[in-house]
């Protein structure tokens, strides 16, 4: 695990200097027709802005200056020719009707591009409309996740700043090698489905110093991610940090080589959580390190969850075929909302194993709060509180 925390020391320094010593052409929007009036459509000055960046071979700034910029479903599509970086001064807003979005899933998209930076900016989906839609089981869109990357390489996102999405706000997709940095992510905590960072069948993400405030998962981790580390995130009010769900497919990539450091979670309904759907699969979770986390008032700060299969759909009487093994929880302190602070659910035909508790420190109402062990094997070491069951 060490060495994870050499590579991404070493990527965030190859970004840093990437960026001090490259000279580079600059496109602004308004140039190419935006306007900074939040009410006319910007989608094609953006597009062109883009196209004159991508088809260039020395390094490119797309610049958008202060000011709110209205922006249909937009795609950044790729491979272009040399970096870009888009440095963002103002708000990039969403249609006022939720449905001018469509199905696509998406509002900005980048994909197939390499060497892409994200400075700064906010992102304003006003996603309200939509909730209210999902609340009341109409006949609504799939919802659009407000900034996507799918299949791109060396990535920084840096300073920017999402709020009110319909979905997710930022998913990194088969991408290798991304850097987010300094990132803000505000939804209120009943907004359906605001995962606050996705991440699946990636390689090398690191996510540090940002704060996320959502009413889904902070970070939710998906099949096929490896090499991934969080550090100094702020996660609440939101679902806490998650892997999974999982083995929702039988043929499932699996989970490896996640550390989560130095983080707090606030009122959150869950700190840091694996979870896993209640039927056969492939998919493993393995090599991960939770260290150094203060919890406040969370529902459930340590969680293992098997046995998941709402509605009781897809999956009754079956088992989790998620393999589980080699997770450590270590320095884990702070107070839990709930009675039982540590919950180890696993699953019978394949038990969770080779699990590590050392120094944990959770009460709940000023006293020691209590544990929960099926199907869970390990060891434990220093200081715990509640007891260990492993």
């Amino acid at each position: 695990m060490a060495k994870i925390v050499v590579y991404y020391v070493l990527l965030s320094f190859f970004y840093s200097f990437q960026l001090s010593n490259a000279a580079s052409t600059t496109h602004n929007v308004i140039k190419f027709g935006a306007k900074p009036d939040g009410k006319t459509d910007a989608t094609q000055p953006f597009l062109k802005a883009w196209s004159a960046a991508c088809r260039s071979a020395t390094p490119s700034t797309i610049y958008v200056p202060k000011g709110r910029y209205l922006l249909k479903a937009i795609v950044f599509g790729g491979p272009c020719k040399n970096k870009i970086t888009v440095l963002i001064g103002g708000t990039l807003v969403a249609p006022p009707d939720y449905r001018a979005l469509g199905n696509s899933g998406y509002w900005i998209l980048f994909i197939k591009v390499n060497r892409v930076s994200v400075f700064g900016g906010t992102l304003d989906a006003k996603g309200a409309g939509f909730w209210a839609c999902r609340k009341s089981r109409q006949n609504c869109p799939v919802g659009a996740r407000s900034i996507t990357f799918n299949w791109a390489n060396d990535i920084l996102i840096s300073g920017l700043t999402s709020i009110n999405s319909q979905s997710a706000h930022l998913v990194i997709n088969s991408c290798k090698k991304v850097v987010v940095r300094n990132v803000r992510t505000i939804a209120p905590d009943q907004s359906p489905n605001t995962d606050g960072i996705h991440v699946q069948g990636s390689n090398g993400v690191s996510i540090t110093g940002s704060t996320l405030q959502t009413g889904d998962d902070c970070i939710s981790i998906g099949p096929g991610t490896r090499n991934m580390l969080m550090s100094g995130i702020k996660c609440g009010p939101g679902h806490g940090i998650s892997i999974g769900s999982l083995g929702k497919e039988f043929n499932e990539d699996g989970v490896e080589n996640i550390m989560v450091t130095n983080s707090v979670f606030s009122g959150s309904d869950n700190g840091v959580r694996i979870k896993s759907w209640a039927r056969p699969s492939k998919g493993f979770v393995r090599k991960v390190v939770y260290q150094n986390l203060i919890m406040k008032n969370v529902q459930n700060p340590i969680i293992v969850d098997q046995n998941y299969c709402p509605d009781n759909k897809g999956c009754p009487r079956q088992t989790s075929g998620v393999k589980i093994s080699q997770v450590t929880y270590k320095n884990i302190q702070g107070t839990s909302a709930t009675a039982e602070a540590v919950t180890f659910d696993c699953s019978p035909s394949n038990p969770c194993r080779r699990i590590r508790l050392q120094d944990i420190r959770l009460a709940y109402n000023n006293k020691a709060a209590t544990s929960s062990c099926k199907n869970v094997r390990g060891t434990s070491a220093g200081v715990l509180m509640p007891e260990s069951c492993v």
